[in-house]
């Protein structure tokens, strides 16, 4: 069983679903730029699918609140965008004067939601960070094209302090109204597909080592420094989200653990009262020659047919299912990185991200008992598993490739607007009416 204060809920984000009509959008950000470029579209960095014509979260809360309550859910993770609080910069403003050049009237409609959101039975975890920043402090297309690194994001030493400026205006803005706080949303990603990976679609598809070490230092930087700041105006809990991936294969696979996981959170989680882990598929690695690449030294590399290198809707090279983005379903892999995270840190975790692309919702409910059957278990056995938030909610933008991958619990027909619940949602209410993943073990193995 879960525990009675388990929480049960789903994670959405700001710019993959507020946008949606005319009073919606917000231009102000640096994926908006990035997606809406006919350079990026004409060679398919990016899809040619419009965010503006998304979910638009920022007028239907509402609705969406309410099929959450309606699931029996307890929390919902929500985003908030940096560029809507403060679309204009920063720089020149201290702390104690942010009120007079933020957009209050963007301040009072997040109250908005997140009142109406408690009203429905639903604890707030606040996410300020999201993989989009302000156009004003990162410009894609100019870093990209021009080499102009004047707007260049996390890797400009100034983002730490303006990031930490903003999330302590936040706790200022929301603090009666949210239940707990993470800082960022996977910072690893947004440095390692954006200046390592030239096929990822992220801005600013730069490959460059340096810049992918400052990303990754300022970032590390700008939470710590947003943690002490945000405990002195709050005793709610301040925690970090990561993207976390079990690594596995021969001896080699310990160097990517340490890469993709421990290099950052080992630093990050002194400055965090809890972690929320984001898990979706493993990786499998084998050992290659070390090269060393600006001080970054890769002695692995991927095998392909595994994780998120497999043929879509098949089998992955060890027999398990594949996803319609070609991701393997391996719930062992949460357990083992479950385990390794709170072994190394022994603070509460919560799983912040867990889900499956897949339009028929043919594999969505295998995904999700196996693996709430991983946590229940793992609870059982003494590790500290404080929730469990599905992405998520509806069908969203899915970033370069728009909305062709649905990892919603409901359906959204971008054309009409219209919401429609998978059987994967009704699925996942009656686990948490009856508390118990157990009950639907059996299902494992018709599905296995």
């Amino acid at each position: 069983m879960f525990g009675k204060d388990f929480l049960f809920g789903v994670s959405i984000s700001g710019f993959q679903f507020e946008m949606g009509d005319e009073k919606s959008i917000d231009p102000n950000t640096d994926w908006f730029a990035w997606t809406h470029d006919e350079l990026n579209q004409l060679n398919y960095v990016v899809s040619e699918d419009c965010v503006e014509n998304g979910v638009n979260y920022w007028s239907r809360y509402e609705e969406i609140h309410k099929l959450c309550e309606e699931c029996g859910l307890n929390s919902i993770r929500i985003g908030i965008e940096w560029s809507r609080i403060f679309p204009g910069p920063t720089f020149d403003t201290r702390s104690d004067q942010l009120q007079s050049i933020a957009d209050m009237k963007a301040v009072e409609h997040y109250r908005e939601i997140m009142t109406d959101a408690r009203k429905k039975g639903l604890r707030v975890i606040l996410n300020l960070n999201h993989f989009t920043l302000p156009i004003w402090l990162h410009d894609p297309i100019y870093v990209n094209r021009n080499c102009d690194f004047s707007k260049n994001g996390w890797v400009n030493d100034k983002s730490v302090e303006e990031f930490s400026k903003y999330a302590e205006f936040c706790v200022k803005c929301f603090d009666d109204l949210c239940d707990m706080y993470s800082t960022m949303n996977e910072p690893n990603i947004v440095a390692q597909l954006g200046y390592l990976s030239r096929n990822s679609g992220f801005p600013p598809s730069i490959m460059s080592v340096e810049f992918y070490k400052k990303a990754i230092e300022n970032q590390i930087k700008a939470h710590k420094s947003a943690y002490n700041k945000m405990k002195q105006l709050t005793e709610k809990p301040v925690g970090i989200i990561y993207a976390t991936i079990w690594y596995e294969g021969d001896e080699s696979a310990e160097e990517a653990m340490k890469f993709a996981n421990w290099y950052f959170l080992d630093e990050a989680m002194k400055y965090s009262d809890f972690l929320g882990a984001n898990y979706y598929t493993r990786a499998v690695v084998k050992k290659r020659k070390p090269c060393e690449l600006n001080g970054l030294k890769i002695t692995w590399k991927t095998v392909r047919g595994f994780g998120q290198s497999c043929k879509q809707n098949s089998r992955s090279f060890d027999g398990h299912l594949t996803t319609d983005n070609g991701w393997e379903i391996y719930p062992e892999g949460l357990e083992k990185i479950l385990i390794a995270c709170w072994q190394k840190y022994k603070k509460p975790i919560y799983i912040t991200e867990n889900g499956v692309a897949d339009i028929k919702d043919i594999y969505r409910p295998y995904y999700i008992v196996s693996h709430l059957s991983v946590i229940e278990k793992l609870i059982e056995n003494g590790l500290d598993i404080k929730g469990y938030l599905h992405w998520s909610i509806t069908d969203n933008f899915e970033w370069a490739l728009g909305y062709s991958m649905r990892f919603g619990l409901i359906h959204m027909d971008f054309a009409d607007g219209s919401l429609t619940p998978r059987p994967s949602y009704f699925l996942y209410s009656k686990i948490i009416e009856k508390n118990t993943a157990h009950t639907f073990k059996k299902l494992l193995e018709i599905w296995g």
